[in-house]
């Protein structure tokens, strides 16, 4: 944040002004980072907004129009299918276990995969991520200790079949991000 150049061996933390890019912020600029609103790498807070602004007391007495609140919808996990809502809570579980970060490594020498989510059975979803030369298949159990488990890995991507519906992208941080679209 304040442009000077990092030492070799400085202690950083990884701060994202956006959820997308991570930036190495030093020691001293870690107060203003989270002042902005930058999440952390690993924290589970998302950044707090700011409130909407209050209407004032000369406003109220002259009665200024004041519009109203704006109709909200139905919240999106409420619109979604049971399978659809296991598939959005896969893909959570999936993005804050640290196997999120060995896709985001080998997206650097491999590109963007393709990423398909599905219910197995049980409770449980699948997730397989691929590319051409490589891909890995991983188990979600949302009530396990440790809910994501790599199942299988493979290094030609036609092993896995044309049975795959390729239902979510994956991000620069290497996180999923799965196609459904409420009704």
């Amino acid at each position: 944040m304040c442009g000077r150049t990092l030492l070799v061996g400085e202690d950083t933390a990884r701060f994202s002004p956006d959820g997308i890019e991570y930036l190495d912020v030093c020691p001293l600029c870690r107060g203003h980072a989270m002042e902005a609103g930058w999440y952390r790498e690993g924290d589970t807070s998302l950044p707090v907004l700011a409130a909407a602004p209050r209407r004032g007391f000369f406003a109220r007495l002259f009665g200024a129009p004041h519009a109203p609140p704006p109709a909200v919808a139905q919240p999106i996990l409420n619109r979604l299918t049971p399978a659809e809502q296991a598939i959005v809570e896969a893909v959570a579980l999936f993005n804050g276990s640290p196997h999120r970060r060995t896709i985001e490594g080998l997206m650097r020498s491999l590109g963007t995969p393709r990423a398909a989510v599905a219910p197995v059975d049980l409770g449980d979803t699948g997730i397989v991520v691929a590319w051409d030369i490589s891909w890995y298949r991983y188990t979600v159990t949302p009530d396990a200790s440790d809910p994501v488990q790599m199942v299988e890995r493979g290094f030609d991507a036609a092993e896995l079949g044309g049975e795959q519906d390729w239902n979510a992208d994956v991000d620069a941080a290497g996180r999923l991000v799965p196609r459904v679209a409420p009704e």
